[in-house]
Order: structure tokens, then sequence, then C-alpha cells
């Protein structure tokens, strides 16, 4: 945007409309505002993100702040404290940061603590912020039940708000119980995460459909028997071969099976840090597979449904981009929002919408400070925010 252009945009109706409605105490900004309806243009959208995400910060900033330095908060009747290590120096476009999820399961606490404190110091990214999170619980799946997913997009969103990491540079790993973690979250939070790896970590069943636009990599030592790690970690990486075979551009994956290593392989998993940081998450893919675990979630990617009482463990959504044209494929539900962007598709021409092969239709999608704000309230994350909105009917 030339710098007439930058003047002219700042002048707009639109934006001085908006610049008025924020300049209100929280509590007088009336949610049905007409200026939150106000058609914009692309140009409009890209300062209504620059100026509704600094007001998010804001918010975010005073709500958190406490929480962020006493590295801990509590969502309902659970807990997640963590520890944490700064590695490098912070690059122009923001730190990394690193997730590691720790060992042990249904142990006793002590033993759980242990592990946690072993975690803190288990890798050393070349940069970075790498955090060590305590389970909220001391249960056998400490780290796939329910509230972890609320519980890291919260700890992902603050770093993000308070300590200015890149949302494109956010890494999940975990050892042991926490590699089981890893291989249930990574598929249901891949469009969180730049890349994943899980070590000595039982699947216990995880699909891999929605690995499909997130860097996935295995580590496991050969003589690691038990529940049959081992030869399951040989199966899924097989499984993920044939996957990226058949779809060319999505799957990206590595495996290591260390001979002659057991449960503990030695810091040999260490090759995973060199290998998740040459990617850098893929926020708007032409291609989502979509898959509900156990663990139902609302929003993937540019997808959201828009009651997750009405979903099931089980469904499967395929939703392609080709220019102008969507198409979705699956179990789709009434009312599945697509969150669009212009990243994604020409937001000033009509888009082309076909479902399970029936007819196609035509919709004319409008950016607006509405879809705007709900992007940024429901998840603080510049890369990802969605300037216009779709209802399948």
């Amino acid at each position: 945007m030339d710098l007439a252009r930058a003047i002219e945009v700042q002048d707009s109706p639109q934006i001085l409309a908006l610049r008025s409605w924020l300049a209100k105490p929280e509590k007088k900004r009336k949610a049905d505002a007409p200026v939150l309806q106000i058609p914009l243009s692309k140009d409009e959208a890209a300062v209504a993100i620059q100026m509704l995400s600094k007001d998010r910060r804001v918010h975010l900033a005073e709500e958190r702040r406490r929480e962020v330095e006493e590295k801990s908060f509590v969502v309902g009747n659970k807990t997640m404290r963590w520890l944490e290590r700064t590695f490098g120096k912070e690059p122009s476009d923001g730190h990394s940061l690193w997730i590691s999820l720790h060992g042990g399961g249904a142990v006793p606490q002590t033993i759980n603590n242990e592990q946690w404190l072993n975690q803190l110091s288990l890798y050393q990214p070349t940069e970075g912020i790498y955090v060590a999170p305590r389970a909220p619980t001391d249960t056998w799946n400490l780290w796939h039940e329910e509230h972890v997913d609320v519980m890291l997009n919260r700890l992902i969103e603050n770093f993000v708000a308070l300590r200015c990491v890149n949302p494109d540079k956010v890494y999940l790993m975990g050892y042991s119980a926490g590699g089981d973690g890893v291989w249930q979250l990574a598929p249901r939070m891949a469009d969180r995460f730049a890349a994943a790896a899980t070590m000595a970590g039982h699947p216990n069943g995880a699909s891999l459909d929605g690995l499909r636009n997130l860097p996935f990599a295995i580590y496991m030592g050969a003589d690691d028997g038990a529940y049959k790690r081992n030869k399951l970690a040989i199966q899924m990486a097989a499984e993920l071969d044939t996957k990226e075979r058949a779809d060319p551009g999505g799957y990206i994956h590595m495996s290591r099976i260390y001979e002659r290593t057991g449960h503990w392989m030695n810091g040999k998993d260490s090759e995973a840090l060199p290998w998740m940081e040459k990617y850098k998450r893929n926020a708007w893919p032409k291609k989502i597979v979509w898959v509900q675990d156990d663990v139902i979630c609302e929003r993937f990617y540019w997808l959201q449904i828009p009651n997750k009482t009405a979903v099931r463990q089980g469904q499967k959504i395929i939703a392609t981009i080709d220019e102008q044209k969507i198409r979705l494929d699956g179990d789709i539900s009434k009312g599945l929002t697509l969150l669009l962007a212009d990243v994604l598709l020409d937001l000033d021409r009509e888009l082309r919408i076909t479902v399970n092969g029936n007819p196609a239709f035509t919709v004319k999608p409008i950016r607006t400070v509405r879809s705007i704000l709900t992007s940024l309230e429901g998840r603080f994350d510049l890369t990802t925010v969605a300037t216009a909105q779709v209802v399948i009917p």
C-alpha cells in the first residue's frame, strides 16, 4: 500500500467509525454497533486488523499479566504451571516457542514432578522460549484429556500476546507419556503448530489424518517393547509414508528407530529440534483433512463448526480450494463456517462452493469488523485472522 493510499484508507468512513468505536470504554462498545457490519475493502481490513489486534493485546495484557508472571493459570478446576528457559537472541520476526511435555502418567505426584523438572533440561533449541508445562492431572492420559487442548491454546495465546512469540513458530514435543500426548494433540491441534515430534510415545489409536499440513517426527528405541510401542512406531511411520505418497505435498514426516536402544534413547532424539525448526506453520493450507477425535474440536484451520454437541467422534471433513472454488466433502454439519482471508482467496470475487458433489452455489464474501473481532477474540493469532465468514446452509 503506497503512502497516498494509506492516508486515504486511514481517513475512510469505515476506519474513522472503527476508531470512534474503539475509543469508547469496553463496556460501552455496543455489540450490535453498525460499524461492525460495514463492508471493508482489502486495505481497510488490513488497517482494521492492526487496530483491533492492538486493542486486543492491551486487553490480554491486563487480564493475563499475572498468570504469565507467576507461570500458572486455572481453567475450570484444573491448574497448569510451567517452567521455561530462553535460548538465543530474539529474531526480528519474534521468538519461537517450544512446548515440551513430560513423561510419567498414573504414578505418584512426586514422580510426575520429577519428570516435569527433568523435561526442562531435556532439550535445547538453538533459539526460542522452551516451555515445560506441568500436566494438570496425574492420570495415565495426563496429556490428552479434554482440558489439555484448552490449556495449551491459552498458553500459546499468552506467549503470542504478552511475550511476542511468532505464532508461526510454535513447536510441540513430548517424551514417554508426553509423547503419548503428542500423538493425540498434534492431529487435533495441527493448526497451532509449525512441527511436532513424539519421543517414546504410544499412539493409543490416534488418527493421523489431521497431520496433513503438520510436519511430524517419530522417535523410538528399537527395544522399547512395552505396550508394543516400537512396533506401533514402525507401523505409524509406514502409514505416514503411504499418506504422503497418496497426497503429494502433504504428510511431511520423518522417523528414527534407534537400534539397541530401549525406552531411554540416550539423547539421540534431540536431533528432532534442528529438523523441526526448519519449518514454519502453514496457517492457510489449500487442503484440510479434519477428523474429530474423542475430544471434539470446534475449529481447524479455516473451518469452524457451529455446535460441537452435534458432532461425533470420527466425523471427517476434507476441504480443498482451487482458485475461487471451494469443495467440501464428508460429514458437513449444517452451519459449518468458513473463516476466510485474502491470503487464501480473492475476497473481492465470488466463490463457488460444492458440498459432497451437489450442484455448486456462489457467494460473495464480505469483509467486516465483526469477522475480524470474532477471530481475534477466539484466538489471538495475527497470522490466522479471518476477515470474512461464509456459513454453509
